[in-house]
Formats: C-alpha cells, sequence, structure tokens
C-alpha cells in the first residue's frame, strides 16, 4: 500500500505494475514501445487508434534532441506486440543538409486518412510544420507535405475535431516569447487560419496546449507554462476567440502535459506534479476542467518521466505514452468506472 497527499486531501493507493493507483483503477498494461532501437535518445511520444482499431505511435529520437539525425520513428500495435520502430520522416532538406525533427503528433480524424503532423528545424524558435497522411493505418506514409508559413500544427498534443469535420489544433510559438495560438483547418490540412496569439508572453509565458471540450461551443484550453502553473483560457465560440489567460490549480515545472474530454464528459489530464524536475509523473481527472483530483501515480522516483500523450480508446480505456528517462517510451493502458 502506497499513500499520497494531494492538496491537503489524504488518497489511499495501492501498488499495480509498481504505479500508485485508487483501488477502482486497473492498469491493464504497462510496457515499453521498444526493449532495441537504432537511436540512443527518445521523446515526444504520441499515440492514437488508427481506423482498423490498432494502436499506433509515434516520437522523435536520434543521438539525443536538437542532433540533425534526429527523425520520426512509428511504432504499431499488432497481435498486442508492437512493431521494431521504423523511421517514417526525417528534416532532409532539398540541398541535402538535414535538420532535427520534433513533436510527432498522430490524430485520426472521423473521415480521412490518419494524420502524422511533426516540426523540423534547427530549433523550436526557428521550425515548420509538416503533415504526412496514411490510408492503410500506419502501415505506409504519403510525401510530406509542408504547412503554410505561420502554421505549425498542433504543436505537441491532439486536435479536437470539431462539428463539420474542423479541426482545431492547440499551437504555440517560441520566436517572440512564448505565445499561445489556434489553427483551425476544415479540410484535414489543406488549408488553414490562425487564432491570436492569445497571450502576450510576458504575464504567461506559454505553451503547447491541450483542449477540453465543455458542452456546446465552450472549450478550455490548459498547458505548459514558465511559471510554475498550468494555464487555462477559455472560448465560448468553438474556439474562434479567447479569453483571458489565468493560472489553473496544478503545478507545472515547465514541463509538457496532455488532457483529453472522456466518453463521459469528465476530464482527464497527465502532467508532472511539482515545480520543479520532471518527476512525479501524475493523473487527474476533472468534473470542470478546473478543480482536479489525483488518481494516478505513474512515475515518483528521480529521473525524468515527461511528455505524456494521452487517449481514450472505443472501448473505454485509456492508453498514456511517456518519455522514460528520454531512453524508452512506456505505454500504459488503464481502466476505471471514471472513465465511462
Amino acid at each position: 500500500m502506497r499513500q499520497i497527499f494531494c492538496s491537503g486531501a489524504f488518497i489511499g493507493m495501492v501498488l499495480l505494475f509498481g504505479i500508485a493507483a485508487y483501488a477502482d483503477s486497473t492498469v491493464v498494461r504497462s510496457e515499453y514501445l521498444y526493449e532495441t532501437a537504432p537511436f540512443p535518445s527518445v521523446h515526444a511520444s504520441t499515440i492514437e487508434q488508427s481506423r482498423d482499431g490498432n494502436l499506433i505511435a509515434a516520437f522523435f529520437g536520434g543521438q539525443d534532441e536538437g542532433e540533425d539525425d534526429v527523425g520520426i520513428w512509428v511504432t504499431r500495435q499488432i497481435n498486442g506486440k508492437w512493431s521494431p520502430p521504423i523511421e517514417v520522416a526525417n528534416g532532409v532538406q532539398a540541398d541535402g543538409k538535414r535538420h532535427p525533427c520534433w513533436n510527432p503528433v498522430l490524430f485520426q480524424p472521423s473521415s480521412g486518412p490518419l494524420l502524422l503532423f511533426y516540426k523540423v528545424g534547427p530549433r523550436p524558435s526557428t521550425w515548420w510544420g509538416m503533415l504526412k497522411t496514411s490510408t492503410d493505418n500506419g502501415v505506409t506514409w504519403s510525401e510530406a507535405t509542408r504547412l503554410p508559413d505561420g502554421i505549425l500544427g498542433p504543436v505537441k498534443n491532439k486536435p479536437v475535431e470539431l462539428p463539420g469535420g474542423v479541426l482545431l489544433s492547440g499551437s504555440s510559438s517560441e520566436h517572440d516569447g512564448w505565445r499561445v495560438h489556434f489553427e483551425r483547418s476544415p479540410d484535414l490540412g489543406k488549408t488553414w487560419e490562425l487564432i491570436g496569439p492569445v497571450n502576450d508572453g510576458a504575464e504567461f509565458s506559454a505553451i503547447q496546449p491541450s483542449i477540453l471540450k465543455m458542452g456546446g461551443e465552450k472549450l478550455l484550453a490548459i498547458g505548459r507554462t514558465k511559471q510554475k502553473a498550468i494555464f487555462q483560457i477559455g472560448s465560448e465560440d468553438s474556439g474562434k476567440t479567447w479569453g483571458k489567460m489565468t493560472a489553473g490549480s496544478l503545478p507545472n515545472p515547465n514541463s509538457g502535459t496532455d488532457a483529453i474530454t472522456l466518453s463521459n464528459g469528465k476530464h482527464l489530464i497527465v502532467y508532472n506534479h511539482t515545480i520543479k524536475g520532471r518527476s512525479p509523473l501524475n493523473v487527474a481527472i476533472s468534473d470542470d476542467g478546473v478543480n482536479w483530483k489525483v488518481i494516478l501515480v505513474l512515475e515518483n522516483e528521480p529521473g525524468e518521466f515527461s511528455y505524456p500523450a494521452v487517449i481514450q480508446t472505443k472501448d473505454g480505456h485509456v492508453h498514456i505514452t511517456y518519455t522514460w528517462n528520454r531512453k524508452k517510451v512506456r505505454h500504459l493502458d488503464i481502466t476505471s468506472p471514471l472513465f465511462n
């Protein structure tokens, strides 16, 4: 039995797969996406359920973050086992010069191909957005398309699909302070509308939003800051305009988060519950996207456990991937009555 304290309240937890969890949460599976790979360093994973019902994951891998050899690697879960990672994108330019790749985002819209967004460039302040598509659930991929100037695509976390098939992506830039903006595409990434930035980069240095669906046209975006707290900002009109950015109730050590709205309308976030370092890594749940209750502690040993990605699959399970000490990507399959 493990016990933790959160927001002054005592929470009894049990140990499952080395993970502290509520007794009514079940860790069905805990594993690494690979045991060996042709790259020493990995980061920024993304996970999705493809149209055939299988899981697919991607991440960037190479010598180290920001090195020119870093590419985008994909692995697919086939008959319950993850395939060896395959590099599906790199930063080689027409003149032969190679730049690092960054932050892949997989997304399966309700219609159309599987989408793979990623970034290419020397550093986040100068990178640009790229897009590949797959019509066979990630077995093969199209040639890469560069997104329009000023459009990065979803910068770390998934877009949400709005009525009519409109994709709304949470994005951000780092060349003029850390500033959040949003990008709408009515045609699966062919054309885009830029909204924002929605903060000045001074009061809040914020990036990498996740978008939660609050009912009707109401949305809430939350994410990473340098201000030791997760930011929050709301929209009343499906993301066309946004209110004022404020500090949320959860801590943030300037590290990536991810959050989703579950099928039952509750909201779930994966984040580092600290203001310094990248451990522990927690899961919390909320009715309103503002007040949160911790339900899992995924990691609490010294190390880096960061940049989570989270989805809910059609069977109601929650799947999480995250960076494990920059050496591997860990995958968890979790069930709970809280999710459905």
